[in-house]
């Protein structure tokens, strides 16, 4: 049982590792346009393959400007980034 009490308590904390951002919650009328953000983000360097609200945040899978995978969280109102994970 101990080992069984472990081994879950072990995966709770690698999956929240892998968890998504914590953005800030606006109402949606506050809200960059999903067209307007795309086309921002892409101003700011980013080459976006998969763009999807992931919560409170809109988030994209693609390449930075440097080229490298990216997976970046982005606020909805601000577009400031909540979180990225950066490729090599």
């Amino acid at each position: 049982m101990k080992h069984l009490v472990l081994t879950l308590a072990a995966t709770l904390i690698a999956g929240s590792a892998f968890a998504g951002a914590q953005c800030a919650k606006h109402p949606q009328k506050e809200w960059l346009p999903q067209d307007q953000a795309k086309a921002k983000i892409t101003a700011m360097g980013y080459k976006i393959k998969k763009f999807k609200v992931d919560g409170d945040c809109y988030e994209i899978y693609g390449w930075n400007k440097d080229g490298k995978k990216a997976e970046v969280y982005f606020d909805t109102k601000d577009l400031s980034v909540v979180k990225a994970e950066i490729g090599e």
